[in-house]
């Protein structure tokens, strides 16, 4: 365990049994076994500035230094004419300026410092500084650990390291040379890996600008990317699938290949993650650590646990501890240690303990097996595939033009409600309202034209006499502005005491024309107060 105290501590069981101090303050820990010996005893690696501090059995191994970057020649140029004092500070302050604003190389750390100091301090930087040698060193930003040639759980593991040079290494574990080495658009933040480097492997990385890059074995540049509507705070990977938490205080699911799954919303922001792993029952989740003093447990998109601390939870993880295979560590914002060991009877229901859709409606559907009849009908399907198509194309064909000719026929001879001339464009429809033996019907005319008013139009009614009467079978309509709505009203009174009801048509014509503009039929019903009578 490695904190702000820049202090490696080792516990044995709640006991501190070791206590190291570093020279920086960690920015990763991972353990790994780097050899075949017995006993097999895995080694501690410490993530720290530019170099990873390597633990063996308690004690100082080995220290790897990160390779220097490039520097910049007209930088290095600059600081040569600082030294043979050929140059002032002010003067070596402009030139440094105008690199920085146009260089494609960054300065270097000792350049950034001289312009951030104060012009009385100058010159003595300046002199304390200009006879050492220029270098340009990246720092680690983020550490994991890959299976070398064997997935077992006590295989040799090979180091990746993310820098803030946006780069990713893969380091030898006996050697600690670099055996692969990728670019990424950003500096990364965390480290997912998956798989062994000998074999193929999965390397997926959330960086800084708010994006997670996948990349695979022999790639030197991302091959997926998910673009993501907040900054990342923790990745995880559940088998196949990526589990991203957000500043915006979502959890959100994607596949391998970007495409995204689902979206959980949380009560609280979120401070951490980590992956549980129960192996004796294969059962996987992702523990999130929130600010309100809460561990959520979710599998997939379910809710399956709670957990409530005493103080903010910084870091999870959950392993084997001594002889325990499921403990969970956890340490707290105040500098507390929580460890819990799962019960080995414990079981985890399937179902969400929070308010949503029914655990139901994602259960697969049970389908029944295959019939023999269902297998011959397949097979005659295959078999006179063309001749299906050919009559269904045929059916088609007739279903359409049929349709077509109702449609023609419909507009020539204006049985729509609505005309469909520009010279009078109109619109139609009609509300009959009462129980019998009189209805009052109700017309609603409407002129839909831009601004040409409607004039010299007649309104006449068809209908079986014998079963309805009416006072206006037949007037003139006023003129018709557009825009507006005209409702028309009449009475309409059943003859019949037999219970049955006809349709009335409505015609819409002009003065002068035998052919209707508008045509409505409206079913008229059954007349229940003389029926009752």
């Amino acid at each position: 365990m490695a904190g702000h105290t820049m202090r490696l501590k080792v516990y044995s069981g709640t006991g501190l049994a070791s206590e190291s101090i570093l020279l920086d303050l960690p920015s990763a820990v991972a353990t790994f076994l780097m050899d075949q010996n017995e006993p097999r005893t895995p080694a501690v690696a410490v993530a720290s500035g530019p170099f990873v501090y390597i633990y063996k059995n308690l004690r100082p191994y080995f220290k790897f230094t990160l390779p220097p970057l490039d520097v910049n020649p007209l930088e290095q140029d600059v600081w040569e004419q600082a030294k043979e004092d050929m140059i002032d500070p002010l003067t070596l302050k402009e030139m440094l300026e105008g690199i920085r604003d146009k260089a494609e190389i960054p300065l270097s750390v000792r350049s950034l410092r001289f312009l951030a100091q104060e012009v009385q301090e100058m010159e003595s930087f300046v002199n304390l500084h200009k006879g050492q040698p220029i270098k340009r060193q990246t720092v680690i930003t983020c550490m994991s650990t890959l299976k070398k040639n064997m997935a077992d759980e006590d295989a040799v593991s090979c180091l990746v390291i993310g820098t803030e040079n946006a780069d990713v290494l893969i380091l030898d574990p006996e050697a600690f040379t670099i055996l692969a080495k990728m670019t990424l658009p950003s500096v990364p933040a965390f480290l997912d890996v998956m798989g062994q480097f000998d074999v193929e492997y999965r390397v997926t990385v959330a960086c800084r600008d708010g994006n997670i890059y996948i990349l695979r074995r022999e790639s030197k540049r991302p091959k997926y990317c998910i673009e993501l509507r907040a900054q990342p705070v923790g990745l995880v990977r559940v088998h196949k699938n990526i589990v991203v938490g957000c500043s915006d205080e979502t959890l959100q699911g994607y596949s391998q290949k970007g495409k995204k799954l689902w979206t959980v919303y949380l009560p609280a922001p979120l401070m951490t993650m980590s992956l549980l792993d129960q192996k004796s029952r294969g059962f996987q989740a992702v523990m999130v650590g929130m600010a309100n003093q809460e561990v959520h447990m979710y599998r997939d998109k379910n809710l399956v646990d709670i957990i409530c601390t005493q103080d903010v939870v910084t870091s999870i993880c959950f392993g084997r501890y001594g002889r325990e295979d499921n403990t969970l560590i956890m340490t707290t914002k105040g500098g507390g240690l929580i460890i819990k060991i799962l019960k080995r009877t414990a079981v985890f229901e399937e179902k969400d303990t929070s308010l949503g859709p029914p655990m139901a409606q994602s259960i697969r559907l049970s389908v029944p097996k295959k019939t023999r009849l269902y297998v011959d009908q397949t097979l005659r399907e295959r078999e006179n595939a063309v001749a299906m198509h050919h009559v269904f194309q045929m059916d088609l064909y007739r279903l359409r033009l049929m349709a077509a000719r109702a449609y023609v026929k419909a507009l020539e001879s204006s049985l729509t409600p609505i005309t469909s001339t520009l010279q009078e464009p109109l619109k139609m429809n009609a509300v009959v309202q009462g129980i019998g033996p009189t209805f009052k019907l109700t017309l609603h005319i409407q002129n839909t034209s831009a601004g040409r008013p409607s004039i010299n139009l007649l309104v006449s009614f068809l209908y079986d006499q014998s079963l309805y009467s009416m006072k206006r079978a037949f007037f003139k309509a006023p003129m018709l502005v557009p825009g507006l709505n005209y409702p028309i009203e009449t009475f309409v009174e059943c003859l019949s005491d037999k219970g049955i009801s006809d349709v009335i048509k409505v015609f819409v014509l002009r003065e002068g024309q035998s052919t209707p503009l508008l045509t409505a039929h409206i079913n008229m019903p059954v007349s229940e107060g003389l029926a009752a009578a």
